[in-house]
């Protein structure tokens, strides 16, 4: 299951991280939202001890939606040690978001 992230976690989690992680900025009321949810569950899952994969509530932490520039979501942004090194927007099938993050995180 991925870890949800706030406001006061976000920079211990993912910022200050050495590594590569996922975040999921989603919200619940968004039906593409919750398509997303089992796929980024199943790879926290798969990927467990090799990227760190979280979900920011954009409603809850507007701040860090802004600070990404997040205007739709879900929109997946992949850090590594703590820097944006790639997006993607909308659904994403799992391979696919599989293999970009095998592509671009390990």
């Amino acid at each position: 299951m991925a870890m949800e992230l706030n406001s006061s976690s976000f920079q211990t989690e993912i910022a200050d991280y050495k590594g590569g992680a996922v975040v999921d900025f989603w919200a619940p009321w968004c039906g593409p939202c919750r398509m997303m949810t089992p796929i980024i569950d199943s790879l926290s899952a798969k990927l467990a001890g090799k990227v760190k994969i979280a979900k920011v509530n954009v409603d809850d932490s507007p701040d860090i939606a802004a600070k990404f520039n997040v205007s739709t979501i879900p929109t997946i942004i992949f850090f590594k040690d703590g820097k944006a090194v790639h997006t993607t927007i909308g659904v994403v099938p799992e391979a696919e978001l599989e293999n970009q993050i095998k592509a671009n995180l390990l």
